[in-house]
C-alpha cells in the first residue's frame, strides 16, 4: 500500500467532509487507506463518517486524548509505505499525494516532508517551514524583530521568511497540519511524544527525526489550504496556555543543556505569553486606563469648581497620592466586577451601573475615613462629570471605529458564487433566501470568458475565473463561495492564491448543499425556523431605550428645528427629503413612528415588529440588488441604539449630499 492518511478529528464535521471529498479526487491511481481518529466529537462527525464514508477506518475515543496520542493510535495500525498526518480542517490539491511521493522517491535522505500550506486568503501559512526555538530565534520572534525585518536572515530565522516560498529546501521543522513520513522513519523513531497534548509535538517529532539522521523538507511544488484553529474554536481549552506550556516542555526536553539557554528561552516564552494575554484584552485594558485617567480629571475639575463657588480651599497636598489613586481604583474594580471591560465591546449601560455602585461605595467609605471626607459635593460633581465623559468617549469610539456596530455586517457580505451549473444556482438561491445572515448575491463567475453576460435563473454571470480579481475590485466583493461540484480543488486553490492580497473571504460549499465552509465560520444553509429567532427590537430593554431616545431627540427637534422648517415649507412648497423627515417628527413624539425602523410593504402593512421608521436601511442603501424586506428583518433582529445612531448619521449625510 502506497499511503496511509491519518486524520484526528474534533468537532469539525463540515471541514472533514470537504477534506474527504478532496482526498478522493487526489488519490486516484494511489493505493491508500484513510484512518480517522475521532476525539469524542459531539457534532455528528462519527455518524457522518459511518454513513457517507464506510471505507474509512474509524477509531472512536470516548474522551479527547489530544493530537499526539490520537495520531499514535492510527500510526500503530497504518500499513502504508508513507504515512501522512493531516488536519481535518484542510483541503488537498489533486496533485498533492503524487507530488509528495515523487519527492520522497527522488530524495532518499528525506525522512519527513511538508508541502506549501496556504491560509484561506491565499497567503502562506508561516508555520509550514520554520526553525527550532533557539535563544536568538526566540528573542527575535518575541521582540518582533522577525516581523520588522522579514527578509533579513539574521532576524527572520523562526519563520524563514527570507527564503523563497516557491522553492523546496531542508528546514528544521514543518507544520503538524501536513506531515508525510516514511514507514522506516516511524519504525526507527516512533510517533509523537504523548507528553504534548496539543502544539509542540510536531516540533518534537521533527527534532527526533533529524537526531536519527534523516532530513526534514519543505516542498513547494504542491499546496493545500488550512483553515487554522477550527478544532480549538470548538473546544473549551485555553489555547494560549496550552501552546506556551508545550513550548516550555520542548525547551526542557531538548534545549536545556545550558542553564542560561533555558532561562533565556523560558523568559522569552513567558514574555510572549504576557503579550498574547494583553493582546487579546487590549480593548478592555485601554478602556480601564482611560476611565482611570478620566476619573482623576473629573475629580480635579470638581475640586476647582467647588473651590470657585465656596469657601473651601481644596484638598491637602499630603493627601493627594491617596485621593487621586484609591477612589479611581475603587471605580475601576467596580466596573470590572460589573463586566464593563470586555474583550471586544464597549458597554454604556454597564458603565452607568458601575458609576452608580462605585458612587455608593465611595460615599459609604468616607463615613469610616473622615480625614478624607472633605466634601460630598465634590464627589457628586465628580460622578456627574464622570457619567458624561465616560459615556462620551465610548459613544465617539463606537461611531468613529464602528466598535460593536452591527451595521458593518451588511457591507461585508457582498457575495460571488464561483460556478454556473445547477449546483451553483442552488447555492445562490439558498443564500438569497437566508434570513439569519445578510448576503447580497452579486452574481456568478464562470470558467470561461464567453459565459460573461449570461443570465442564469435570474443570476448574472459577471466575470470569469481569469478576471476574478477585477470583478472583486469592481463590485466590492467581500465573500467568494466556490461550488465544489463545478471546480477542481486545484482550480479553487489557484483562485485563492491569485487573490491573496484581496480583502475577501473564500468559502467552499458542502457537496450536499448543507453548509458552506469558510475561514471564520461554518454557515448552515437551511435557516432556523423564524419562531426561534430572537428579535432585539422586541426586547423590553431595547424598546425602552429606543422610545426614550425618540422622545428626547424628538422634543429637541420640535423645539429648535421644527418651527424653522415648518415656516420654510410654507413659504416654499418644494419637497426635500430633509423637510419631510423633520415635518414627520411629531409622529415620532406621539409614538406613531420611530426615527429609525422598517418600511411598510406595498400593501401598507408592517412585516416585522417595531414602528415604521422615518429612515432605515431602506433609505441609506442605494444598491439595486438589495432585498429591503430582508434588510428590515436584519434590522429587527439586530436593532440597538448604536445601530440607530449610525443609520441616522448616514441618513443626514445622504440628505446633505442631496440638498438643493
Amino acid at each position: 500500500m502506497n499511503l496511509s492518511i491519518i486524520i484526528v478529528n474534533y468537532n469539525v464535521k463540515e471541514f472533514l467532509q470537504n477534506l474527504l471529498h478532496s482526498i478522493e479526487k487526489a488519490s486516484s491511481g494511489i493505493s491508500k487507506e484513510i484512518i480517522i481518529v475521532d476525539n469524542a466529537s459531539d457534532d455528528g462527525s462519527v455518524e457522518l463518517i459511518r454513513e457517507k464514508f464506510p471505507d474509512v477506518k474509524l477509531i472512536v475515543n470516548k474522551k479527547n486524548l489530544g493530537f499526539g496520542k490520537a495520531n499514535n493510535q492510527a500510526l500503530k495500525i497504518a500499513k502504508g509505505d508513507f504515512m501522512l498526518m493531516l488536519n481535518p480542517d484542510t483541503l488537498v490539491s489533486e496533485d498533492t499525494f503524487d507530488k509528495m511521493i515523487g519527492f520522497f522517491n527522488s530524495n532518499p535522505e528525506a525522512g519527513l516532508a511538508g508541502c506549501k500550506i496556504l491560509n484561506p486568503d491565499g497567503s502562506l501559512q508561516l508555520a509550514c517551514r520554520r526553525s527550532f526555538p533557539g535563544p536568538w530565534t526566540s528573542f527575535t520572534k518575541v521582540t518582533g524583530l522577525s516581523r520588522l525585518f522579514p527578509k533579513n536572515k539574521l532576524f527572520a530565522r523562526y519563520n524563514l521568511t527570507y527564503l523563497d516560498e516557491n522553492k523546496s529546501y531542508e528546514v528544521d521543522a514543518i507544520s503538524g497540519s501536513f506531515m508525510m513520513m516514511r514507514r522506516e522513519v516511524y519504525e526507527k523513531v516512533g510517533g509523537f511524544d504523548e507528553q504534548f497534548f496539543m502544539y509542540g509535538e510536531d516540533l518534537d517529532l521533527c527534532y527526533r527525526i533529524q537526531k536519527a539522521g534523516y532530513k526534514v523538507f519543505y516542498v513547494h511544488s504542491t499546496q493545500i489550504i488550512h483553515y487554522k484553529g477550527e478544532s480549538t474554536k470548538r473546544s473549551s481549552l485555553d489555547e494560549t496556555r496550552v501552546f506556551y506550556n508545550a513550548m516550555h516542555l520542548f525547551v526542557k526536553k531538548h534545549l536545556s543543556s545550558s542553564f542560561l539557554v533555558e532561562v533565556i528561552l523560558r523568559t522569552a516564552i513567558g514574555v510572549r505569553k504576557i503579550f498574547a494575554f494583553f493582546g487579546k484584552r487590549k480593548l478592555a485594558i485601554l478602556s480601564a486606563i482611560i476611565d482611570f485617567l478620566l476619573f482623576d480629571l473629573c475629580l480635579f475639575v470638581a475640586e476647582q469648581i467647588y473651590i470657585s463657588y465656596s469657601s473651601w480651599v481644596g484638598f491637602n497636598l499630603r493627601d493627594y497620592p491617596i485621593i487621586y489613586t484609591i477612589p479611581a481604583l475603587i471605580h475601576i474594580i467596580t466596573a470590572s466586577l460589573t463586566r464593563v471591560y470586555k474583550r471586544d465591546t464597549l458597554s454604556v449601560l454597564s458603565n452607568f451601573l458601575a458609576i452608580i455602585i462605585s458612587f455608593v461605595i465611595l460615599t459609604s467609605i468616607t463615613f469610616f475615613f473622615k480625614q478624607f471626607a472633605y466634601s460630598r459635593a465634590v464627589v457628586l460633581i465628580t460622578y456627574l462629570l464622570l457619567s458624561f465623559s465616560t459615556t462620551l468617549w465610548r459613544f465617539l469610539i463606537k461611531l468613529i471605529f464602528k466598535v460593536g456596530l452591527t451595521i458593518d455586517n451588511i457591507s461585508r457580505n457582498r457575495t460571488l458564487i464561483i460556478g454556473t451549473e445547477q449546483f451553483a444556482i442552488q447555492i445562490a438561491n439558498k443564500i438569497r433566501q437566508k434570513r439569519t445572515e445578510y448576503h447580497t448575491v452579486i452574481g456568478l463567475v464562470g470558467k470561461y470568458h464567453n459565459d460573461i453576460g449570461k443570465n442564469i435563473n435570474s443570476f448574472e454571470v459577471v466575470g470569469s475565473i481569469e478576471n476574478i480579481k477585477k470583478v472583486i475590485d469592481e463590485y466590492g466583493i467581500t465573500e467568494v463561495i466556490f461550488s465544489s461540484k463545478d471546480l477542481e480543488y486545484s482550480e479553487m486553490m489557484a483562485v485563492v492564491s491569485d487573490c491573496r492580497n484581496e480583502p475577501v473571504e473564500f468559502k467552499i460549499s458542502g457537496s450536499e448543499l448543507e453548509f458552506i465552509v469558510g475561514k471564520t465560520s461554518v454557515s448552515m444553509l437551511d435557516d432556523i425556523p423564524l419562531v426561534e429567532v430572537q428579535y432585539n427590537i422586541s426586547s423590553p430593554l431595547m424598546r425602552f431605550i429606543k422610545r426614550t431616545f425618540d422622545i428626547i431627540a424628538g422634543m429637541l427637534v420640535l423645539l429648535f428645528i421644527y418651527p424653522f422648517i415648518y415656516f420654510i415649507s410654507k413659504m416654499n412648497k418644494k419637497k426635500t427629503d430633509f423637510r419631510s423627515f423633520i415635518l414627520n417628527v411629531p409622529l415620532v413624539v406621539r409614538g406613531k413612528k420611530s426615527f429609525v425602523g422598517p418600511k411598510l410593504d406595498r400593501s401598507g402593512k408592517r412585516i416585522f415588529m417595531g414602528r415604521q421608521g422615518l429612515t432605515g436601511f431602506w433609505y441609506i442603501d442605494n444598491d439595486s440588488n438589495i432585498d429591503f424586506e430582508k434588510l428590515d428583518f436584519y434590522y429587527a433582529k439586530n436593532q440597538n441604539i448604536w445601530l440607530d445612531l449610525e443609520i441616522l448619521g448616514r441618513t443626514l449625510n445622504k440628505m446633505w449630499n442631496k440638498r438643493d
